[in-house]
């Protein structure tokens, strides 16, 4: 159970301001990351239940899909930081300055909550990276006119359902970064 305190307008500006700060962009890092990552999972278990089946299945894409899942999982973890963020511009509201989290806390919390959604991007990005390529590969050995015979030559539409969930993960993890560094440059000054 989180208190409220009162007495927030009787706080020093600058400890009220960055309160304001954390509360503010932990919401808006947890809110865009919670929506971005729900829909890419959705979008990857809809997705990857369907490629188990072998007619159609793109032949490598499992570092793709493991790519993708990494990059949720590192995501998940970030919206935990992104929420801790907004507990912690609660907690500093106390009145009693003993009872606030320290301000080097607070940094490290947030580089730590920043390394996270660095690594998760990078791993988003590669995972993008082999399905188009992959993808791409399938597109061009197809000619114009030609006949398939066999549907795993074909791009199909999970091969892109699985590009657009790691493409939203990218943008959850950028949104999360974007947060941070903004946190990070306004309590540090």
């Amino acid at each position: 159970m989180t208190k409220k305190y009162p007495m927030t307008r009787s706080l020093p500006p600058a400890v009220y301001q960055v309160s304001s700060n954390l509360k503010r962009f932990g919401n808006i890092g947890f809110w865009s990351q919670l929506v971005l990552g729900v829909i890419s999972t959705v979008s990857l278990l809809f997705s990857s239940t369907a490629l188990f089946q072998e007619e159609g299945r793109t032949p490598g894409i499992e570092f793709g899909i493991f790519s993708a899942l990494c990059g949720l999982i590192l995501l998940s973890i970030s919206i935990f930081f992104s929420f801790r963020f907004g507990k912690i511009g609660r907690q500093i509201e106390n009145p009693d300055p003993s009872r606030r989290p320290k301000k080097s806390e607070t940094i490290r919390l947030i580089k730590i909550g920043l390394t996270v959604n660095v690594i998760g991007m990078l791993m988003s990005i590669l995972g993008s990276e082999a399905l188009v390529g992959l993808v791409l590969a399938k597109a061009l050995r197809l000619g114009g006119g030609t006949i398939v015979q066999d549907p795993s030559k074909l791009v199909n539409s999970l091969d892109l359902f699985i590009i657009q969930a790691n493409t939203n993960t990218i943008a959850a993890h950028f949104a999360g970064i974007v947060s941070s560094l903004w946190l990070l440059n306004r309590i540090t000054r």
